[in-house]
């Protein structure tokens, strides 16, 4: 018999930890960071068709300030890449980041000095989205994924030891250069 049977009809039980990550998923405050065409697409996806407010995203920050995700949509150019370090520096904890479109995700077919190969060699990346440029509904279902993953986000010492654990993973990972075939 447990506390469940004894109480009342109509009490829930939860966590401190699933209590705030169900507020943090559903009151996501974007940076609005559009580089090239996928910010056309970034500002569709806030349109009436699809209605990102839906989620509780309808106001793209344009401080840092008051933003908790970064959306990169598009290339960034060496030029723009302390800008978007300096944006990513400013916004408050807990933050994360998007990378919109196969440009940010890896530099696209833009192979030359002037593009960075991927914005995760200035800032790191929550969540990954490719195409040329991805559709807004592929947006919407990206930023249903990194709900799922803020949800689910520890807090604290136990945070702490998540960390701990992935970044231990991760330096005992294969090198992909290594891998031959393997999938994983």
């Amino acid at each position: 018999m447990g506390i469940e049977e004894k109480l009342p009809a109509g009490v829930l039980l939860s966590t401190v930890e699933g209590l705030a990550g169900y507020m943090r998923k559903a009151s996501f405050w974007p940076a609005s960071f559009g580089l090239a065409c996928c910010a056309i697409e970034m500002m569709t996806s806030g349109g009436p068709k699809h209605d990102l407010g839906r989620f509780g995203m309808e106001v793209f920050r344009a401080s840092p300030r008051q933003a908790d995700v970064m959306i990169v949509a598009g290339r960034v150019s060496q030029k723009m890449a302390p800008v978007v370090r300096q944006i990513y520096d400013q916004m408050p904890e807990p933050k994360w980041v998007l990378a919109m479109g196969v440009c940010a995700s890896s530099g696209g077919m833009f192979n030359n000095y002037a593009i960075v190969q991927g914005v995760d060699h200035i800032v790191p990346v929550d969540m990954y989205l490719p195409g040329c440029p991805p559709r807004p509904q592929m947006l919407i279902d990206a930023i249903l994924k990194l709900h799922d993953k803020v949800q689910h986000t520890k807090m604290g010492a136990h945070r702490a030891a998540e960390i701990e654990e992935l970044e231990t993973a991760a330096l005992a990972a294969l090198p992909t250069s290594e891998m031959k075939g393997q999938l994983r």
